[in-house]
């Protein structure tokens, strides 16, 4: 299966690829997010910000409060 990058990801997640480099650059190993849908809108945003996070070495943690309704 060939990897492309979806459409546009490059310029709505500038800040989080942005953010990959810099976490990697800076040696830390764990990421952090608010929400699991700042990962992606769409399936293929997600597995692409997940290849991202693999890619950078970093662990991801997401810590929506559990009173925070699901987006589902």
């Amino acid at each position: 299966m060939n990897h492309s990058t979806p459409l546009g990801y490059e310029m709505k997640f500038a800040d989080f690829i942005r953010m990959c480099a810099e976490l990697k650059a800076k040696g830390v190993t764990q990421m952090v997010v608010a929400y699991p849908w700042a990962l992606g809108d769409t399936y293929e945003e997600l597995i692409e910000s997940l290849s991202r996070v693999a890619d950078a070495g970093l662990s991801l943690h997401i810590v929506a409060p559990k009173d925070w309704p699901s987006r589902n």
